[in-house]
């Protein structure tokens, strides 16, 4: 059954929409990331999965997947191209060999350590201070926290 609209809240023009705002701030954002993780030779979808595992240390396909809020049949491909360039390692997990553990190569660990020129660069177009820009992080997680849990409802 569809929900009605309510008579209250008029359609709002695109431009008032916080959904098209936080889309174009992405947008933006990974515009400013393309040029240098692709001197790193990565995507961005495979930068997230390089840097949880660095956070994390060896994970689960299903972990990263829950990790990065995607879904494992997402995540195994980003794996398996990760893998032929050599950035992460596969192996069957030795409690349960139906599982795949993930975890950084040297090379990958060598990627890691490239990528605070990525905070650099977004610090210096944003024109915000480290404080600032994690107080903004941490108003759009909590944000995105409170549709989260209203989606588990």
């Amino acid at each position: 059954m569809a929900r009605s609209a309510s008579p209250s809240i008029p359609p709002l023009p695109l431009d008032d929409q916080l959904c098209f705002a936080l889309y174009s701030a992405s947008m933006a954002v990974g515009r400013l990331y393309k040029p240098l993780l692709d001197e790193m030779g990565i995507t961005y979808p495979q930068f997230l999965v390089l840097t949880a595992l660095n956070d994390e240390g060896t994970l689960t396909v299903g972990g990263l997947a829950a990790r990065l809020g995607l879904e494992p049949s997402t995540i195994t491909p980003l794996v398996k191209r990760l893998e032929a360039a050599a950035l992460v390692g596969r192996k069957r997990g030795l409690k349960d060999e139906r599982q795949v553990e993930v975890s950084l190569t040297d090379a990958g660990q060598d990627i890691i350590a490239r990528t605070p020129c990525l905070a650099e660069a977004l610090l210096g177009k944003a024109g915000m201070s480290i404080p600032e820009l994690k107080a903004f992080k941490a108003q759009v997680q909590d944000f995105g926290a409170r549709i989260a849990a209203t989606d588990a409802n």
